[in-house]
């Protein structure tokens, strides 16, 4: 872990969740968390402020990166309902089975080494008729577009925390055995197409 790793890719990361384009799609789906919620990839906070807090009673925040964990804090600390930090990976959910209402994973399928281990895990955690919610971004249906989520792929990956421009997350959250119930796939307003490609989604085991 270096100087760029612990300041400089945190911060750009954290900026890039926090544009508009992003925070609205945020807005039409993090509401819908509700009882024991579990976030993967909690980052910098930035889900924090689109919670029903009327409908949480316990907030699990899991984030390997103590800068990220840093930045969050003050986003964390006005939230009426307890939030517990767990600083693992997503691949190493500690939790029981069968322990939390609601796994909510916003913009870190992309970027998580063994998605199918973390999504295995994810599902291993959820109550009998519990819900998986995500927000992705990932594979651009256009060709065109799609070619140059391909070439960047290999350079963002390594300026952007490991993320990847070309994973379908539907295709993962189906292969990973859930059963989707909802989605909505589409270019988000004021994003660049090859980042722009948004997926989001209610699924269940």
């Amino acid at each position: 872990m270096g100087f760029y790793s612990n300041h400089v890719e945190p911060a750009l990361v954290s900026f890039a969740c926090s544009l508009p384009a992003i925070a609205r799609e945020r807005a039409m789906i993090v509401p819908a968390a509700s009882g024991v919620v579990l976030e993967i990839g909690f980052g910098s906070g930035h889900n924090a402020p689109f919670y029903d807090r009327a409908k949480i009673s316990r907030l699990i925040a899991l984030e390997p990166s103590a800068a990220m964990r840093g930045k969050a804090a003050r986003r964390v600390r006005d939230l009426p309902f307890p939030v517990e930090w767990i600083d693992l990976k997503a691949e190493e959910i500690p939790l029981d089975a069968r322990s939390v209402d609601t796994v909510l994973v916003t913009y870190a399928l992309c970027t998580i080494p063994d998605v199918a281990l973390a999504l295995a895990g994810m599902k291993r955690v959820l109550k009998t008729g519990g819900r998986l919610i995500f927000l992705e971004h990932g594979a651009a249906p256009d060709p065109a577009v799609r070619k140059w989520q391909d070439r960047l792929n290999p350079l963002w990956g390594r300026v952007a925390g490991g993320c990847n421009l070309n994973r379908s997350p539907l295709d993962l959250v189906r292969q990973a055995g859930f059963a989707v119930l909802e989605s909505d796939s589409h270019y988000a307003r004021g994003a660049p197409r090859f980042a722009g490609y948004m997926t989001r989604g209610v699924a269940i085991a």
